[in-house]
């Protein structure tokens, strides 16, 4: 098979299909009955200058494919075959790779350099390639290597650095890879193509640079050497150096102090007269440092450590005008286009950055742009004044603000009716951020008063039957007037008047097919979604209950939809879910009120029918949308719930079984705990299957880990609902608690990641454990006793994490009462010697958190009770 590979690997490029698919079957063979030569074999075929480009070409794509993969299991299973090949092969494979670097064809040597990093990423942690970095600097010291040789290491030097951790490499090792790196930049003979791998392998490398950023020496070197880089000749050059100044703001905004008036230079000159990409990345450097400053402004109120150095409040006079100039370089169809990315977008965000960070100190320097544009009678001009006054609401104080809004809301409607799509476009946008920043009655001040609501209501309605972009903005800007009132009492009786109007002209947005925009349609649902959620259900009940029928006919509607591609099962599919989702909302609203809730009942059956059909037009996943609206109709209709369980289980259990889509599997586990509380003893006949599914999936090394905190507190949901029948499950169940109480202590406490992932497992392991508990109280407690001290342990080391949320702190304090409540004077001797409870309940008690305090407290009384006992 081995002397055959470049043969097969040509066929599995074939147009004819029959011979393509016979090829690819002969790959897959031989990487299953022989992993190490079939791997050696793609190699050598990669290797060899005399093989044909294409063979070469896939010979590498499935090299890199066979060490990594997106999905971590995937990828940890492809990591484990690797070591698990025998070291001399594997060293054989390596020096093939490291030789193809030298390949007269450059897209091998790209191709190796990139497989060589993957190879990397799992050896150099485990300290088992340690000459690779002295081998690919011994390419970059020698003077006769050639230039394509040079530009290929550092190529793979950038890689191997993006892959790998700082911790990996000895400061020895940075400092080799610096100095080639840099030397890669700097050295006048080196063509153009090796600076840049030099310059890019320069970003990857930043974060390996800490101990030479503090020696003051070789940092002002460094800097000498990118910002003179900033200034090649060659464009594409100087982009991947700015694009180093933005990473070094991010890393070591706290050392650039002395080379701030340099990269304003620097930055302006790029922004003003440089190509679009160099300046696009000159101007990410200032919203970098506002990122940084910002940061920095919020953990001040946490702490004193964080450096400020207020680079953005004293560039402010120059920066500025900077930013406002290139708002008025607008691209003809920017509106068209929401993935556009130009100078004036860019100056846009930037400048709403820059009043994040400083506050009411942009207003006068922005207003006077404003006023001296709004009125002109070139549409730049007038789009880019309101841009401008647009970005920069959120910062400034309400006080500053006020004025200035109430001043130019009318203005804002009545350029609603510009003649230029742009203008109309910006403006909505700016009214959406208006209505968010500045419309919020529960607080006491709103930018929306009851004498101008009829006329910003009337302008918004009209804007919706306007060209898609600007009625995808109106719908926007909607959204967030409705959304203000969602918590404002009474006074949210305002907009009920208005609602039949709205959602008239929300639905009817949704149904427009000019421009085929698809955006629109999901903006106008969502909106919609809004609408109905936040409105006053006593005045709004029968506009929403008008609304249901009408949402329901359109989701019958599109079983009818006529598919003949894969783009129209697409189609659909999208349709499906935003209508699903309207239904989820109606559904939540009129249930939350016995007064409405007969509105759902009656409709429940239909709804439910629905449902089942939206499912029956996949053939093999579930529609997330549909399930998730299942779950609010379970929850409204309760133990009614029952009657639709025979055809809606083999859905739940599709969903259950789908770990591929994690996503679809998550909302399924959801649902059954929606069933779970909706059904209560009346889920028992589905049970075992359900707890196979979720147990099959707890063991699932390809599920991705995020569901399995909401499985664990399904077992809490299942067992609240079954309460002494949980028995028979308790066998398999508490294996996969401890194991995951196990597995949370051995968790990098380093990676922001894992710590999150940490929170969430053992909020779902302690919501087990309360349901369980909860459930085996009145007939089976005893049950319980050979786990108490395995739990009470666990508990013990969240209260020792001071890493753990708010969550964790809730959910531990609620299961230590359960523990105490079911298992009463048993748990006296345990509760005697293990006296840290008293220290949690005590940190509790000094939460500002009453919610947490009241837990605190009933626990207390619990653990009380049995002590005295």
């Amino acid at each position: 098979m081995a002397m055959e590979i470049t043969q097969i690997l040509l066929a599995a490029q074939s147009p004819d299909g029959n011979v393509r698919t016979a090829a690819e079957e002969s790959l897959k063979q031989f990487q299953e009955q022989n992993l190490p030569i079939f791997l050696l074999s793609l190699s050598v075929e990669l290797s060899n200058d005399e093989k044909a480009p294409e063979s070469r070409r896939l010979a590498g794509i499935i090299l890199k494919n066979s060490l990594d993969a997106k999905d971590s299991a995937r990828k940890e299973l492809l990591i484990q075959h690797w070591v698990a090949i025998d070291g001399t092969l594997r060293s054989q494979i390596k020096d093939l790779l490291l030789r193809t670097l030298g390949s007269s064809v450059h897209e091998a040597r790209h191709t190796s350099s990139q497989v060589i990093a993957k190879i990397a990423s799992i050896e150099i942690p485990r300290k088992e390639w340690p000459e690779l970095i002295g081998c690919l600097l011994s390419n970059m010291t020698q003077q006769e290597k050639p230039a394509s040789l040079k530009q290929a290491t550092l190529e793979t030097l950038g890689y191997v650095c993006e892959e790998i951790s700082s911790q990996d490499l000895e400061q020895d090792q940075v400092n080799s890879v610096l100095t080639a790196v840099v030397q890669g930049m700097t050295l006048a003979n080196h063509p153009g193509d090796v600076r840049l791998a030099a310059t890019k392998a320069l970003y990857n490398a930043l974060g390996f640079a800490q101990t030479n950023f503090e020696n003051e020496m070789e940092r002002n070197y460094i800097m000498k050497v990118v910002c003179e880089t900033a200034v090649s000749k060659e464009a594409e050059i100087r982009q991947a150096a700015f694009e180093c100044l933005v990473s070094i703001s991010t890393i070591y905004y706290d050392k650039l102090e002395p080379y701030m008036q340099t990269l304003f230079n620097l930055t302006a000159n790029a922004v003003k007269g440089d190509e679009e990409p160099v300046a696009l990345q000159a101007i990410e450097f200032w919203s970098s440092i506002c990122d940084e400053e910002i940061e920095v402004q919020e953990e001040d109120e946490d702490s004193e450590g964080a450096t400020h150095s207020h680079f953005i409040e004293k560039a402010l006079p120059l920066l500025v005008p900077m930013l406002l100039e290139m708002l008025l370089k607008q691209e003809e169809d920017q509106d068209q286009d929401d993935s556009i990315w130009n100078l004036s977008m860019a100056g846009g965000t930037c400048l709403g950055l820059v009043a994040k960070t400083v506050g009411d100190a942009i207003v006068p320097l922005v207003m006077p742009f404003v006023e001296a544009n709004i009125l002109k009678t070139d549409w730049r001009s007038r789009e880019a004044a309101t841009f401008a006054f647009g970005s920069i609401l959120e910062g400034p104080s309400v006080e500053v603000l006020s004025p200035l809004v109430n001043g130019g809301l009318g203005f804002l409607l009545t350029a609603m009716k510009d003649g230029n799509s742009h203008v109309k476009d910006t403006t909505a946008w700016t009214l959406g951020r208006i209505f968010e920043i500045l419309h919020s009655p529960a607080s006491g001040y709103s930018v929306i008063t009851d004498t101008n609501l009829a006329g910003v209501v009337q302008v918004l309605l009209e804007s919706v039957k306007d060209t898609p972009n600007v009625a995808e903005k109106a719908c926007g800007a909607i959204y967030y007037l409705a959304q203000g009132y969602e918590e404002a009492g009474s006074s949210s009786s305002v907009l009920s008047p208005h609602l039949p109007n709205i959602i008239a002209a929300l639905v009817f947005a949704a149904e427009r097919t000019d421009g085929n925009d698809s955006r629109l349609r999901a903006s106008a649902y969502e909106t919609l979604n809004e609408v109905v959620r936040c409105s006053n259900l006593s005045e709004a009940s029968p506009i929403i209950a008008h609304l249901l029928p009408v949402i329901m006919k359109k989701l019958e509607q599109t079983m009818e939809i006529q598919i003949v591609s894969s783009d129209d099962r697409e189609k659909q599919g999208d349709l499906q879910a935003l209508l699903c989702g309207v239904l989820q909302v109606i559904i939540q609203k009129l249930s939350a009120s016995d007064d409405t809730k007969h509105m759902i009942l009656q409709a429940a059956d239909q709804m439910m029918l629905l449902f089942l059909k939206v499912f029956a037009c996949r053939s093999s996943t579930v529609h997330e949308e549909a399930m998730l609206a299942i779950g609010a109709l379970a929850y409204a209709t309760g133990e009614e719930f029952a009657k639709y369980m025979s055809e809606f289980y083999r859905y739940l259990e599709m969903g259950l079984q789908n770990f591929e889509e994690y996503q679809v599997c998550a909302i399924s586990v959801g649902v059954v705990g929606d069933i779970c509380r909706a059904l209560d003893a009346k889920v028992l006949p589905y049970c075992d299957g359900i707890m196979t599914h979720l147990l099959k999936d707890l063991s699932n090394t390809l599920l991705h880990r995020s569901v399995k905190p909401p499985i664990f507190s399904c077992f809490g949901d299942i067992a609240l609902a079954i309460n002494e029948q949980f028995e028979k499950y308790l066998p398999y169940a508490m294996p996969m608690l401890q194991g995951a109480a196990e597995l949370c202590a051995r968790l990098d406490a380093h990676d922001e990641e894992m710590v999150d992932y940490g929170n969430q497992l053992r909020c779902g392991i302690f919501e087990a454990y309360s349901g369980i508990l909860q459930g085996f109280k009145n007939s089976k407690a005893d049950l319980m006793m050979p786990f108490a001290s395995h739990l009470l342990q666990f508990i013990e080391a969240v209260f020792e994490d001071k890493q753990r949320d708010e969550a964790v702190t809730k959910a531990a304090v609620a299961v230590m009462g359960d523990l105490a409540d079911t298992l009463g004077p048993n748990m006296k001797i345990l509760f005697k010697d293990c006296t840290f409870h008293m220290e949690f309940l005590g940190e509790c008690f000094e939460s500002d958190d009453e919610q947490l305090k009241e837990t605190a407290s009933w626990t207390q009384g619990m653990i009380g009770r049995i002590l005295v006992s």
